[in-house]
């Protein structure tokens, strides 16, 4: 089962981010992304996991989650890891671990912070090739985002609205003018701070969320990276690439 790297912060938000072992593209199929998306609808349900934003490539996944301080972070991943290894191994007459050993959590800051988390995370699959619009790609938020669901609910889009600072009603035009406007520009990288960092965001917010983890980030480096301030990982975290058609 998957173990987090340890740093926690109540009430905060982070983006999640976890890799099929060994990069291996486990979720190449669309009825395993399926089982991973419909076993975090049951997360929210079970445990009240609040969600602004996911996605499920062939090889990796990204979850952006408010802490609400009730352990319900690490419950649903476990539940949701667990189950979805389980049911491929099960049908595949397969053994052994379906995850790495870790999941990686980076703190994001509130308003253009989270909206640059958010595009980037949508832009997942535009970025790999894939696709060449996010609403092509059928397991993952931007399409929650865009219109809210009637029945099986997971993107929390009033917390989105608020955490953005854009009225709810805004919310979608918004959003879909941030995605275009990146699909617009010729540049089209990863990223790695989203999925590598403990802390993105304004200077004072990443030098708090290092105050707050104490001597688990006490020596870790704040940089700068495309106008954002960084809290970095220890020299040896950093390193896993991710396989052709899928970039993290």
């Amino acid at each position: 089962m998957p173990r987090a790297n340890r740093h926690r912060v109540a009430r905060q938000v982070w983006h999640i981010t976890e890799r099929c072992h060994r990069r291996q593209f486990l979720l190449r199929f669309a009825r395993d992304r399926r089982a991973w998306v419909g076993w975090l609808y049951e997360a929210r349900k079970r445990f009240g996991l609040c969600v602004l934003d996911c996605q499920v490539t062939s090889n990796h996944v990204h979850l952006l989650v408010v802490d609400r301080g009730q352990d319900e972070i690490a419950a649903s991943i476990q539940l949701i890891a667990g189950c979805t290894g389980q049911g491929f191994n099960q049908r595949k007459g397969r053994r052994g671990a379906f995850w790495e050993d870790r999941y990686h959590a980076t703190a994001v800051d509130t308003e253009e912070h989270l909206a640059r988390c958010v595009v980037y995370i949508d832009l997942n699959m535009v970025r790999a090739g894939v696709v060449r619009h996010p609403r092509d790609w059928g397991e993952g938020g931007y399409h929650e985002i865009q219109r809210a669901r009637s029945k099986y609910r997971i993107i929390e889009r009033a917390v989105l609205s608020e955490l953005l600072g854009v009225a709810a009603e805004r919310l979608a035009g918004v959003h879909e003018q941030w995605i275009e406007s990146a699909l617009a520009s010729a540049r089209r990288v990863r990223e790695p701070q989203w999925s590598e960092a403990i802390a993105v965001g304004r200077r004072a917010f990443v030098e708090e969320i290092q105050r707050q983890l104490g001597v688990r980030a006490r020596y870790r480096q704040i940089d700068g990276a495309d106008g954002q301030s960084v809290l970095r990982e220890a020299d040896g975290v950093y390193g896993a690439i991710m396989g052709p058609k899928c970039a993290a």
